[in-house]
């Protein structure tokens, strides 16, 4: 969150004229620090936006990329190829899923229509159940589940969800002239905003880990407009 600061920050002082910020799904409602911190990098965005003019800072929530580095796709091809077992950490967990040309078109998308204050997200249909990715895939390699190959559960890992959300109750989503491109409205960022992120960055600076992990959950908690899980971890 601190290195979107200073690189939001530099865009306004030297006249770029689009900041474009990639954030997650994760941000909605998070329970890890890596959710939360996109959570206050979008917060930190929206306020550089009661300007009307310069740099237009517009953000973009991803869901899971397909085949990308770390996605579920290329580990699963690997647990095949070696035999199995494919690993999943729950049955019941669920993904939403977007292809890599998705994922180039909504930034290039946001990017060209997007103005000051704006975030983006692709409609993704309904969420995909991790388990029937994998019987899926074991299928496409010409095996037999529990045969050929086994499903095994790990467990839920710490700060890991049963299922995603795309939004925040407070939010207002509208289609765009874009197919599948939607518009979220975020509430106005509150006028302590900034005090509070410049407190979580000096807790930072200062090595207080569990004080800045305190002050970054509270800072995401105080501006949600819904009930959050526990502290992230």
């Amino acid at each position: 969150m601190a290195g979107s600061h200073n690189l939001a920050s530099a865009a306004l002082r030297h006249g770029v004229q689009r900041f474009l910020m990639i954030s997650t799904d994760k941000a909605v409602s998070p329970s890890s620090v890596m959710g939360a911190t996109k959570r206050c990098a979008e917060l930190l965005l929206s306020s550089f936006n009661s300007r009307t003019d310069g740099t237009q800072f517009i953000a973009v929530r991803f869901g899971n990329v397909l085949g990308s580095n770390g996605s579920v796709v290329p580990i699963f091809q690997k647990q095949i190829e070696r035999g199995g077992p494919i690993t999943i950490t729950h049955p019941d967990v669920t993904r939403y899923f977007m292809t890599i040309p998705e994922a180039v078109e909504l930034v290039l998308q946001a990017s060209a229509i997007g103005r000051n204050g704006d975030l983006f997200m692709l409609e993704m249909g309904d969420p995909v159940k991790i388990v029937d990715l994998a019987r899926n895939m074991v299928e496409i390699a010409g095996l037999t589940l529990n045969e050929d190959i086994e499903i095994q559960v790990t467990g839920m890992r710490p700060g890991e969800k049963l299922h995603e959300e795309l939004a925040y109750q407070h939010e207002d989503i509208t289609p765009t002239a874009v197919p599948k491109l939607l518009l979220h409205k975020d509430a106005p960022a509150p006028a302590n905003l900034k005090a509070d992120i410049a407190d979580l960055e000096k807790a930072a600076r200062d090595g207080d880990l569990e004080g800045t992990r305190t002050r970054l959950w509270n800072l995401v908690k105080t501006q949600a407009a819904q009930e959050l899980p526990g502290p992230p971890r």
